[in-house]
């Protein structure tokens, strides 16, 4: 049984810590189960379920290591106590640390999947998944050569704007073999999945395409015979090729003094492109221009993309529109309002680990929508106030 969305966000209090429910939906707590406890248990001082909880509530209420984590539950214990036993009290700073530097990233990452699926059991036709990775830049230690930075494919979904799941990568080269991983693990059934130029592979549109999504990828440099094709598509032997569909919006953002015309061009002639059969289930390509008119000077620069959708401009404009959410949406606010970047959590899985509990957290912020502050100023009000905290996890009275 899934409850509908406003009794799920009511309920979020009970799943994360396994109160009683009359709903039988497993709790985040029981999810937190499921993940392999690494230490001795002759040495354990500390449930593993409840320590993961103590952490994922220290970082919605604004702390962003450990030691600020530590202190805000030293403070808050009798406020957490309330949900769980915490028989030892709080664990300290280091044994979080270490515990976290230990726990398998992929059972984490699993369980963070499990936990969406809770909250969010299925996306809405078209519902737009965009893929893209992000570099945590403090998370090696760049006097070992032989440590690299943390980077994290993510699926995000946009207009929801909440994360529905990640993958670890040493190095950005890497993303190429992450994806098709990611979105084996994710149901898109029905949605628009769409990637950068990185992304552009006909194994991973393929692996698109057998989730039953359809894919939009960018074009660039990295496929000069097919980029070639798709910008002299028009000068063939039957001569100019005429778009199927267009589509043209003007923006105008009067705080930057920025007047900006998105155009569209979207076409079905697939078979003029470069070896067009390798790609699954190809349907049109796309001509996207972007006409930026600034203190009286004006900037025009163009994309080109492939997509198993047909050739609909507005809808192929939408979603390539939509995919950079994923900057200003996912990873500017890990940056800005989460800290991701200054984190220097570096000891073993820690990074890795700790950057899941933050797409937790903002999963949980976005998720409430009766403030309309930022996410910043929600982990502030969170750190002030109890019922604040509760609401932003689903508790109400």
């Amino acid at each position: 049984y899934t409850p509908p969305v406003h009794s799920r966000r009511k309920c979020v209090v009970s799943w994360l810590f396994g109160l009683p429910m009359k709903t039988g939906v497993m709790p985040l707590m029981q999810v937190f189960v499921s993940i392999s406890d690494p230490r001795s248990p002759r040495h354990t001082q500390h449930d593993l379920a409840e320590l993961l909880t103590v952490v994922v509530c220290g970082v919605l209420s604004g702390a962003d290591d450990f030691v600020g984590i530590e202190e805000w539950a030293k403070v808050k214990l009798d406020w957490l106590r309330g949900f769980m036993k915490l028989e030892q009290g709080i664990p300290s700073h280091d044994t979080l640390a270490r515990v976290f530097g230990l726990i398998s990233p992929d059972e984490f990452e699993a369980a963070f999947r499990r936990w969406v699926g809770m909250v969010i059991p299925a996306l809405a036709k078209d519902t737009v998944v965009a893929i893209d990775g992000k570099t945590s830049r403090r998370s090696h230690n760049k006097k070992d050569a032989d440590s690299h930075p943390l980077h994290l494919v993510s699926a995000f979904a946009a207009g929801l704007g909440v994360v529905l799941g990640q993958k670890a990568t040493e190095e950005k080269s890497n993303e190429i073999t992450a994806i098709p991983e990611l979105l084996k693990t994710l149901a898109l059934r029905g949605t628009i999945v769409t990637i950068d130029a990185m992304g552009t592979q006909t194994k991973i549109a393929e692996t698109i395409r057998k989730a039953e999504a359809d894919y939009v990828l960018c074009v660039k440099d990295n496929h000069p015979n097919l980029l070639d094709s798709i910008m002299f598509a028009g000068l063939g032997p039957e001569g100019a090729l005429q778009p199927c569909s267009t589509d043209e919006v003007t923006a105008t953002k009067p705080n930057h003094g920025r007047l900006e015309v998105r155009r569209c061009w979207a076409y079905d002639a697939v078979d003029r492109l470069y070896k067009h059969e390798q790609w699954k289930d190809i349907r049109s390509f796309a001509i996207i221009e972007r006409e930026r008119t600034q203190d009286g000077r004006t900037s025009i620069e163009r994309a080109y993309y492939i997509s198993s959708l047909p050739a609909d401009a507005a809808r192929l404009a939408r979603a390539v529109r939509s995919h950079w959410e994923v900057e200003n949406r996912l990873h500017w606010c890990l940056d800005v309002q989460l800290g991701d970047d200054q984190s220097r959590t570096r000891s073993g899985f820690a990074a890795n680990n700790l950057a899941i509990v933050r797409h937790i957290v903002m999963n949980l912020l976005r998720l409430n929508t009766t403030s309309k502050v930022g996410i910043k100023n929600k982990r502030l009000m969170a750190s002030a106030s109890d019922e604040f905290r509760a609401e932003v996890l689903g508790f109400m009275t």
